[in-house]
């Protein structure tokens, strides 16, 4: 029997897709308009390059949680309003379906995938300064929704060279999801999106040791209905694992952001803004057999620090990833 891992990137990876091997929505208030950037840091991490070795179809799901906060005189635009102390958190899941069509590419594996969030942010401030439009301001004000964001379709391919693996992929946000123009709770962009990012993997399978890194760059479009248009974002994330057991891995892992183009626009009140974070957490991952199928369960837990123009906070992330169908070829059945 074929016995393998499929890593999750954000994919997602989900763009990862990330969730599988890609890039999605992460939490509010985070520099870019809307309070939201679009890669969903922490999302790739053990594995990142590493490609399905056989065709099929995959699926991922992964629940993201994130809770942050700014201080009182920190200011954000959030759906077109200045707002001051904001507090928010996120519960959302991420549905990722990942087909590879063939392992013989360019030399390489190809995967194409598609993604969809389903949030429930929760967004609280102390003050609102200004409203959309230069409106008056009001003391305090909360928002919250269930919301379908804005679909998401990647193109992975990856190549492997011994134990090295390597990834490229792309990865756009298509904006149809529920945008609520003026609210300060919101999972859709409402606008074009693509990220493009490289992997690396080192593994080694007998001595248990991943070790694997992800870089890429975020171009943003502009949001029509709130003139808002967000810099280009840099990312980057690294993540060292040790297999303990056929069944069992454990690791540390990292992500570093930084907003290298200012945000601009009519609605752009405070001017270029851009952001920076890091964080530094921890990854573990069970491999189990459900129903004869193998599949990976896999939790993450991230504390942020050195936070510019962010909110400040903890993300955790609990994923499941298994294949829907598998075109094995006789030779590696046994």
């Amino acid at each position: 029997m074929l016995i393998f891992r499929l890593r999750v990137s954000a994919i997602q990876q989900l763009c990862a897709i990330t969730a599988l091997g890609s890039c999605l929505w992460t939490a509010p208030c985070h520099a870019s308009e809307g309070g939201a950037s679009f890669y969903l840091l922490g999302g790739s991490g053990p594995g990142a390059a590493v490609m399905p070795p056989v065709e099929g179809v995959f699926f991922d799901d992964t629940v993201y949680i994130y809770d942050g906060k700014a201080q009182a005189d920190r200011e954000f635009v959030i759906g077109g309003n200045v707002v001051a102390g904001a507090h928010a958190t996120l519960v959302a899941d991420f549905g990722t379906i990942m087909w590879v069509p063939t392992t013989n590419f360019l030399g390489g594996t190809l995967a194409l995938s598609a993604s969809l969030p389903v949030g429930a942010p929760m967004v609280g401030v102390t003050a609102v300064v200004s409203g959309p439009g230069g409106g008056s301001a009001s003391i305090s004000r909360h928002d919250s929704a269930l919301l379908v964001g804005d679909p998401v379709g990647a193109v992975l391919l990856g190549w492997k060279a011994g134990k090295l693996h390597f990834q490229g992929s792309a990865t756009v946000n298509v904006p149809v999801g529920n945008y609520r123009d003026g609210q300060l709770a919101n999972v859709s962009f409402n606008r074009w999106i693509v990220d493009s990012s490289f992997a690396a993997t080192w593994n080694d399978p007998k001595a248990g040791w991943d070790i694997s890194a992800k870089a890429g760059f975020t171009f943003n479009g502009e949001n029509p209905a709130t003139d808002y248009k967000t810099g280009t974002e840099f990312h980057l994330e690294g993540a060292v694992e040790k297999t303990l057991s056929p069944a069992f891995s454990a690791g540390i892992q990292s992500y570093y952001f930084k907003q290298v183009s200012g945000d601009s626009g009519a609605g752009a009140a405070l001017g270029p803004f851009k952001g920076e974070a890091a964080a530094l957490g921890a990854t573990a991952a069970l491999n189990v057999k459900m129903g004869g199928v193998p599949a990976t369960f896999r939790v993450r837990a991230f504390k942020e620090f050195d936070v510019t123009n962010r909110l400040k906070g903890e993300a955790y992330f609990l994923s499941l990833t298994l294949p829907l169908s598998l075109n094995i070829p006789e030779s590696a059945a046994e």
